[in-house]
């Protein structure tokens, strides 16, 4: 047995942002891959104090130190069961996690796209025509994709509404599709007193994993999703029976938070919960 082999564990490359406070990006979904039992390998993007949801913040953009970084791992001969990207804050960024998954994806790999770019029907400030476009290349790599409503009509080039028809729903879907993942979760989609993920997967008949609204949306829900998402198909869980587990982890890690009166800016206190995730 090579004992100088650093590939005996199962391992997930998060290429994400890192926010010291506020529970999101790195700082949720390390912990939760690492609960699941896979090995979580973080690729900082930028580092923040807290994240920009709070009126005040400190931020450092890890953009050009981010290819040194990755050819350290590049000479340790890393290899990994799962890539999974989070939020990206420049097409320099984009194309960095596509060159990332060109060298280090292999047959055994599986890449998760969190197509982290807007919200309520509209992009993020920092998302330009250009970034939007580059995303869309980038889809293409992946296996998963997890967008919201409003990145799945971005990707699309769907108008944007709150209240959508399944026809509509397997039409967009059938979309991301063809741009290339094989299995695709469109989360936060409104239905009255219900949030649904519409879910699809080589083109089987698609599938809507519902859950009562509770309170008000928080920071970091998404990378709680697209860590488990991540960590379960490394583990070879069934694609339907993952998106139930995270649905119902948020949902109550979203009941704990209301009633320990966590603020809305403060994410979901996950920790509280994080031994119930198997």
């Amino acid at each position: 047995m090579n004992t100088n082999c650093h590939n005996h564990q199962k391992k997930i490359a998060l290429i994400n942002d890192y926010s010291g406070f506020g529970r999101c990006s790195i700082a949720v979904a390390l912990p939760i891959i690492s609960m699941l039992k896979v090995q979580c390998c973080a690729v900082p993007t930028a580092i923040l104090s807290n994240h920009t949801g709070f009126d005040s913040y400190f931020f450092d953009d890890y953009t050009d130190n981010m290819e040194a970084y990755i050819q350290e791992w590049d000479k340790l001969n890393l290899t990994f069961n799962g890539i999974c990207s989070g939020f990206l804050g420049s097409k320099k960024q984009i194309k960095i996690v596509e060159n990332f998954i060109k060298k280090f994806k292999t047959d055994n790999t599986i890449v998760l796209v969190d197509p982290v770019m807007g919200d309520y029907g509209k992009p993020y400030a920092t998302y330009t025509t250009e970034m939007c476009s580059a995303m869309k290349e980038l889809v293409h790599y992946a296996d998963i994709l997890t967008p919201n409503l409003t990145e799945a009509c971005i990707l699309t080039d769907t108008p944007y509404k709150e209240h959508w028809k399944q026809s509509e729903l397997k039409t967009m879907t059938e979309k991301l599709f063809d741009m290339g993942p094989q299995k695709i979760c469109i989360t936060g989609i409104p239905q009255r007193s219900f949030v649904a993920n519409y879910c699809y997967w080589s083109k089987k008949e698609p599938r809507i994993i519902r859950t009562h609204k509770i309170g008000d949306s928080r920071s970091g829900t998404g990378d709680v999703f697209a860590a488990i998402l991540a960590a379960d198909a490394v583990n070879g869980i069934e694609f339907i029976d993952s998106v139930k587990k995270a649905s119902r982890f948020i949902k109550k890690c979203i009941e704990c938070s209301t009633k320990l009166n966590i603020p809305l800016t403060d994410g979901v206190c996950f920790e509280e919960l994080l031994y119930t995730l198997k």
